[in-house]
């Protein structure tokens, strides 16, 4: 059964969030987009959310530092970190420090939401 849950999306490129917010709110999932690190930061101290999908470079604050701080936060909060840089390095960094998963970019929105519904059952 489809479980509809609360998606922060974090990436600077605008169309990235927008195509990702259309794809997940297929799904009914919540979802509500940022450009900037600094307002997603504002947004998460308000409320929180099932999953976070963050850029890993951005200029304000990187997507690691948002990882850490949302997991200071909320520990069962899954982050899913999106990248046009990927390396085995940056990959390896983020999953050691708690990401649930990672994917290079260019990607297809259909391969976030199957990250998407692995996170969902991860929370249970």
């Amino acid at each position: 059964m489809q479980e509809n849950v609360n998606i922060l999306i974090l990436d600077d490129e605008p169309i990235v969030g927008k195509r990702l917010q259309q794809a997940l709110r297929k799904n009914g999932h919540h979802v509500e987009i940022f450009t900037s690190g600094i307002e997603a930061m504002k947004r998460l101290v308000e409320k929180k959310f099932d999953i976070v999908v963050t850029d890993i470079r951005m200029d304000e604050i990187d997507g690691i530092e948002v990882m850490t701080r949302v997991m200071k936060l909320y520990p069962s909060t899954k982050v899913i970190i999106i990248t046009g840089y990927a390396t085995i390095e940056t990959a390896r960094e983020a999953l050691a420090k708690g990401a649930f998963d990672f994917i290079a970019k260019p990607f297809r929105p259909n391969d976030l939401r199957t990250i998407i519904e692995k996170a969902i059952k991860a929370k249970h």
